[in-house]
């Protein structure tokens, strides 16, 4: 699976237009959420608590249009609450994000 750090700031101008600053500030705010998300899912001792948080990833993700990353938060709720492999592609995933 691919991550396209270009697809965030694409779906973020695509929203405010051409303000750089203003998709400066959201892209942060969608990172910050985003890593807090993924937290949750690696100190998530109970199914629902894991399930929980990878749907909120996963929504916070197609509010900005990362099939990609939309995919991988469906994969981690059918895995077993701190699955170490889930957790390292969304680590992964979320990486590559940031370097756009």
């Amino acid at each position: 699976m691919s991550y396209d750090p270009g697809a965030l700031n694409a779906a973020l101008a695509a929203a405010v237009g051409e303000d750089a600053v203003l998709i400066a500030d959201l892209r942060v705010a969608f990172l910050e959420s985003a890593e807090r998300h993924l937290d949750l899912m690696s100190r998530a001792r109970s199914d629902a608590n894991w399930e929980l948080a990878a749907w909120r990833l996963k929504g916070l993700a197609a509010s900005f249009g990362l099939t990609s990353l939309m995919l991988l938060a469906d994969e981690a709720v059918e895995a077993v609450p701190g699955d170490p492999r889930v957790l390292q592609r969304l680590h992964g995933a979320l990486a590559t994000l940031q370097q756009g």
